[in-house]
């Protein structure tokens, strides 16, 4: 049985599943980890979702507002065993719809060009490529897509 919560920051499993992504993400990023880490703190998330399988979280994902009409995709993950399921495009598409119910039209996200399994999971579901945003111009291992929801 699959369960969607919506939360925040402050939920322990979602700490624990950004834990787990954390150290996955240091592997794969090496050198440039703490690069990317200054932009990824949690505190204070206040929209949040952690799926369940059998009352075990085993996938999370996040937005935040980055301007008035669009929010930014953080912190999605899928515990490695419990991937290919679709768990992931779940999170994702909860979250959108979270996005929508507050008025936003747009959601933002970067991810990394050692990360193709989420590259392959943001196109699947209709996000589009477009030139680096932020801090992330002119950072050569970054990836940047949006997506216009469906108001």
């Amino acid at each position: 049985m699959i369960k969607t919560v919506r939360t925040d920051s402050e939920n322990n499993d979602f700490k624990g599943l950004v834990q787990l992504l954390d150290g996955e993400l240091a592997d794969r990023d090496g050198d440039e980890h703490s690069f990317y880490d200054q932009f990824n703190s949690i505190e204070g998330l206040k929209y949040v979702v952690v799926l369940f399988e059998h009352l075990k979280p085993v996938a999370c994902g996040a937005i935040k507002p980055l301007d008035k009409k669009t929010m930014e995709v953080k912190r999605m993950f899928t515990l490695p065993k419990d991937r290919g399921k679709g768990l992931a495009t779940k999170v994702l598409s909860e979250l959108e719809i979270w996005a929508e119910e507050m008025g936003y039209t747009t959601c933002m996200l970067e991810t990394g060009k050692r990360q193709p399994e989420a590259i392959s999971l943001y196109v699947k579901n209709g996000y589009q490529p477009i030139p680096n945003y932020g801090q992330y111009k002119g950072v050569e291992n970054s990836v940047c897509f949006k997506k216009s929801l469906r108001q």
